[in-house]
């Protein structure tokens, strides 16, 4: 497994999301209709695939990751170590899709409120 280097974290300290279930169903309607931007393949997690991840979270918020055949990690280990690095809220896990997202200054889109 490839990681990023260091000094890409330090630079980038993100807290990630957490959803309600409201929330998260919320965010599935919105993301079924959407195509992966972002594919991981043999490659797994590196440097430059999480820049993708996170310019394409700034610049959509809500963003679809495919999992190709080739890449061998657990689809949950991708989902938690992209949503950690990125700052980001895992929305679903739906067999080799990933759907993440982060909320971003422009804010495209409006989450429901949460009950407390």
């Amino acid at each position: 497994m490839h990681l990023p280097c260091a000094n890409y974290f330090k630079e980038h300290q993100y807290v990630s999301q957490q959803l309600s279930g409201k929330q998260a169903r919320y965010l599935r309607g919105l993301g079924h209709h959407l195509q992966p931007v972002v594919l991981v393949g043999k490659d797994e997690i590196t440097a430059g695939l999480v820049s993708s991840v996170d310019e394409a979270l700034e610049l959509h918020e809500l963003i679809k990751i495919k999992l190709q055949e080739g890449c061998i990690m657990d689809r949950k280990d991708v989902a938690s170590i992209l949503a950690e690095r990125c700052g980001a809220a895992i929305a679903q896990i739906l067999g080799r899709t990933i759907l993440l997202f982060r909320s971003s200054e422009k804010a495209l889109i409006t989450l429901p409120k949460s009950k407390q």
